[in-house]
């Protein structure tokens, strides 16, 4: 946008950095002169998610606990984009393989979003898979616990319906994806 207004950071400290929290102090000066001295910055790697549908036309979901809620829910495949991963489309491939061993298909960005842009820094970046096939295994890392359903397309109506798949950025690319080809 060509008036688009920004902030300008008069001072930066870190409170706290571990690898899977990571929390900035900054101190702002908005573009209408306001100043803020304490905006905190929740700094996070690059997410992807990744709807993934078979060549049968089943939805490719997974189920794992998750502590922050203390529930286990149906939700998109996903995770971080690693400094070795060459794009959101690479990482996006080799999280649903690891996750699910599916993979190959036809693939295109759907959505990027911001989980909370007021104080998250990082990007999800959400892809459609078509036609995928199981090629191998699960390749879970230490914490993960995962266990991969295929669902036919009432199935995943109704869990979007009955608010069984709470993970915000997954529920809106398959609403993105369920409206723009007409199946809602």
């Amino acid at each position: 946008m060509d008036n688009e207004k920004k902030g300008k950071v008069l001072a930066s400290s870190y409170l706290f950095n571990e690898p899977w929290l990571t929390v900035r102090k900054d101190k702002v000066e908005l573009a209408n002169g306001v100043i803020i001295p304490n905006y905190y910055v929740l700094e996070y790697p690059n997410w992807v998610n990744i709807l993934a549908i078979t060549k049968d036309k089943k939805f490719l979901m997974i189920r794992q606990y998750r502590h922050g809620t203390g529930t286990t829910n149906f939700e998109l495949c996903g995770g971080c984009v690693d400094a070795e991963d060459a794009s959101p489309l690479e990482a996006a491939k080799r999280e649903l393989l690891e996750e699910t061993g599916y993979g190959n298909g036809h693939w295109r960005q759907n959505l990027k979003l911001s989980a909370n842009p007021s104080t998250s820094n990082n990007w999800t970046y959400n892809f459609i898979a078509e036609d995928v096939e199981l090629i191998s295994t699960q390749h879970l890392d230490g914490g993960e616990d995962i266990s991969v359903h295929l669902l036919d397309l009432d199935e995943v109506i109704k869990l979007l319906k009955n608010n069984e798949i709470i993970q915000s950025i997954h529920a809106c690319a398959i609403w993105k994806y369920l409206a723009e080809n007409h199946l809602i």
